[in-house]
């Protein structure tokens, strides 16, 4: 068990010169990737799975605009990734062990999605409380957010009230006991 979360944080390590050398969606979807979610890019209906399977092509040429990290092992440490992406409309964390409330707030303090995230999806992440939910009051642009099966939500109609607050045009779909 010690070994994978090792491994995790590895595959999480953020490679700034690699950024640099290949652009920021490059960069952010062989991170994605390796950690095992899925990524789509604008134009294009198909998922992009496979790691080896990448697009090649000019710089630049592939702007993520959707990222799908079901069962994936992205953490907080991977996160400057998501600096440089200013395409990303949805976002899908669903069963991300290793999700938490810091990992929301720093989603939320990313100036580039708070422009171009309009659809957030937190499923099975069992480390997400109601201060994470709250956090996300700066994604100003989202236009829905789905919660489901977050047991660590205990305030739920204190943090949908301060959510609708921050955000009167988000649609909040709620899914949890």
């Amino acid at each position: 068990r010690r070994f994978w979360g090792w491994l995790n944080a590895v595959f999480n390590k953020v490679d700034y010169e690699r950024i640099q050398a290949v652009g920021p969606d490059r960069a952010a979807s062989e991170w994605l990737l390796r950690c095992g979610a899925l990524v789509r890019y604008q134009g294009y209906q198909k998922w992009q799975q496979d790691y080896n399977g990448l697009p090649t092509g000019p710089l630049g040429k592939y702007k993520i605009e959707a990222i799908n990290a079901t069962d994936s092992c992205i953490m907080y440490r991977g996160f400057d990734y998501l600096d440089g992406l200013e395409h990303v409309t949805e976002i899908k964390l669903q069963k991300c062990i290793y999700i938490q409330d810091e990992c929301l707030q720093r989603l939320s303090e990313t100036k580039n999605l708070q422009k171009s995230l309009l659809q957030l999806k937190i499923i099975s992440c069992g480390n997400v409380t109601d201060k994470g939910i709250i956090a996300l009051h700066k994604l100003m642009n989202l236009e829905y957010l789905y919660l489901s099966d977050l047991p660590g939500i205990r305030e739920k109609e204190t943090t949908v009230h301060v959510l609708q607050q921050a955000l009167p045009n988000l649609e909040l779909e709620l899914d949890l006991e």
